[in-house]
């Protein structure tokens, strides 16, 4: 089935100050996000009408742009208020919330001091990222030519655009070998992340997580980082060596797009998915389909 292009749907778009219409929330070409990557995004998910931990995307878009080094110019408060004044607006009870951040087009060259801060709050419609069955039994992942880079090469801690130029490529190559994504090392050549998720393996009971030193350490990792926990599971986070995949006996990724989605294969490398794997799975929907403030919590 053919996708809708996301120029060309109804609705509106919150940006800078209040709502448009869809189709006229528009940038122009000479933007210095288009030419420089001088953006930073999140990515939110609404279930029962309610964004999950909102405030705590609001907080990390807000530090994206602090470290890329602009203040956007709204309040956290004030950003809250306008994502859920545009779910309202979209009217719908579960989807996905894209609130992005940006230097406009008063300027154009690497420096650009005096462009203005742009904030665009979009939300649409957004199955399960990966096919329902593929998921279940465990999605394919191949391994990445590129590595995440390193801190004090690139400012890791945010969530910026032109830090998933890599990830596009990276996924993009997967695809066309028939994987789902494909995951990456970090610049020393430890396990890091897939394209826009963090890994978790299971081995004897306990679970095993990469280390978030040089990528992000993502809202949904420690979502389910603390579910772990609420279940007795033992967390080890951990510098993981390629090879050790292969003494492990679950995989599964997580993060807001994808939420918790089992792994059966990553190179050479197999999994089944176990019973780990499928509670954290379970608890982590049931997490995120409360109402109110507790989903929120």
């Amino acid at each position: 089935m053919a996708t809708i292009p996301f120029d060309d749907r109804d609705g509106s778009i919150w940006m800078n100050g209040g709502l448009r219409p869809w189709r006229d929330a528009n940038i122009h070409v000479l933007s210095h996000a288009l030419h420089y990557a001088s953006c930073v995004f999140e990515g939110e998910r609404v279930y029962a009408g309610e964004i999950f931990k909102l405030r705590e995307h609001t907080e990390r878009l807000i530090e994206s742009a602090r470290i890329l080094g602009f203040r956007i110019p709204y309040t956290a408060d004030e950003i809250d208020a306008a994502c859920k004044e545009t779910v309202a607006a979209q009217g719908f009870k579960d989807g996905y919330v894209r609130p992005v951040a940006w230097r406009g087009s008063e300027m154009m060259g690497v420096s650009a001091q005096a462009t203005k801060i742009n904030l665009a709050i979009a939300v649409w419609e957004w199955p399960s990222y990966f096919d329902p069955e593929e998921r279940l039994k465990g999605i394919r992942l191949d391994m990445a030519e590129y590595r995440r880079p390193a801190p004090d090469t690139a400012p890791c801690k945010s969530k910026a655009a032109g830090l998933y130029m890599i990830c596009t490529i990276s996924k993009h190559a997967a695809e066309n070998k028939g994987y789902a994504d494909a995951m990456m090392l970090d610049y020393r050549g430890y396990v890091a992340e897939a394209t826009g998720a963090n890994m978790f393996f299971v081995k004897d009971g306990a679970l095993h997580t990469p280390m978030p030193d040089c990528f992000l350490d993502g809202i949904t990792r420690r979502t389910v980082i603390d579910l772990a926990k609420a279940r007795g599971i033992e967390i080890i986070e951990r510098h993981i060596k390629p090879e050790e995949m292969s003494d492990f006996e679950q995989c599964f990724i997580t993060g807001t797009a994808a939420e918790v989605t089992p792994v059966s294969e990553i190179g050479p490398y197999t999994f089944t998915p176990g019973e780990i794997t499928k509670t954290l799975m379970n608890d982590y929907m049931a997490l995120v389909n409360r109402t109110g403030s507790v989903a929120a919590a």
